[in-house]
């Protein structure tokens, strides 16, 4: 029988169970995969607190890696025996086996394991699309990039650095901080000890910075808001710390006429072209050597549980696999 993380009820942790769950066969356009390696990401929490309602109960998960083992009527995409991986709507991964859509798949080459494509999908494809389609970013060029020791931060970061953009990351203690330099962020700040406006302008010459990538939410997006230079875009793609503050719109341009966006990746992945180029100019930077998938924590992935609970209180750095 298989095993799969479920939900009954939205809430904390402790909702998260270890159940046998039925997986039938795949229908049309649809394609059965037996799971080697299941991405833990933000957004699960934010499935499981209910921030996005599913209907009950719910196996959540956005992201895994494994082995196609049965195709439903007109898939063409891929053939049983692949190694793929995904990153996308509907949740599920949080199982053994589980059947999805073969839209989403993405074949994988021989030179990505199938735990760092779990551990690199979500957050990459995050990275490439927030620096390479929602604001692309150009040589020459100082960013300010929030929580650069998580998950999408240390693949940002050494992704900017490739590309010859000079970055500079917020983290939360000396340790990430040590983390975050590592993987190619030229000035860090703590934003517990520093206030992060004050060191963006020191570092910029008052000038700002054209963008801000701001992962963390109500803690930081005022304040990012201020480091942007004239005509400026601050991205802002997760609420690590919680929901920000209702936006007043006069504060754009009170700040320089500046630009807000809450990008979704799965709009940037919509049409079969689109995931593929997001993808594979991923595996081509991780198959380069430019970027380095860090999987800094493995748990079973019966204890997820206990995987969440560490995610939330900040106690991961990079990229996290749970393991069937």
């Amino acid at each position: 029988m298989v095993h799969a993380i479920r939900i009954h009820a939205n809430g904390g942790p402790e909702v998260l169970e270890w159940e046998e769950v039925e997986v039938g066969d795949p229908g049309e356009g649809e394609i059965r995969v037996r799971h080697t390696a299941v991405g833990l990401n933000y957004i699960d929490t934010y499935l499981r607190t209910g921030a996005r309602p599913l209907p009950m109960p719910a196996v959540l998960g956005m992201e895994g890696a494994g082995v196609v083992e049965a195709l439903g009527a007109g898939v063409t995409n891929v053939a049983v025996g692949d190694r793929i991986a995904y990153a996308d709507m509907p949740p599920g991964a949080y199982a053994e086996e589980r059947v999805m859509p073969a839209r989403i798949a993405v074949k994988l080459p021989d030179g990505v394991d199938d735990q760092t494509a779990a551990a690199a999908m979500l957050k990459g494809m995050t990275a490439q699309f927030l620096i390479r389609q929602c604001f692309r970013v150009e040589p020459g060029m100082t960013v300010l990039l929030h929580a650069a020791a998580g998950g999408v931060g240390l693949i940002a970061s050494q992704w900017l650095n490739h590309l010859g953009v000079t970055v500079i990351g917020t983290v939360g203690s000396p340790e990430k901080g040590e983390l975050a330099k590592a993987h190619g962020v030229h000035h860090v700040v703590s934003y517990n000890t520093e206030n992060f406006v004050e060191r963006v302008q020191e570092i910029t010459d008052g000038a700002g910075v054209p963008v801000v990538y701001d992962g963390v939410g109500k803690d930081t997006f005022m304040d990012s808001m201020k480091c942007l230079s004239p005509l400026g875009m601050l991205v802002t793609f997760g609420n690590a710390s919680g929901a920000p503050d209702p936006l007043v719109l006069g504060d754009l341009s009170t700040y320089g006429s500046i630009f807000v966006t809450r990008p979704m990746l799965f709009h940037y992945t919509a049409t079969p072209e689109a995931l593929a180029a997001c993808a594979n100019d991923l595996f081509d930077v991780i198959a380069s050597g430019a970027v380095k998938i860090e999987i800094n924590q493995t748990y079973a992935l019966k204890d997820t549980a206990q995987a969440h609970i560490d995610l939330e209180a900040r106690k991961t750095t990079g990229s996290t696999v749970l393991l069937p």
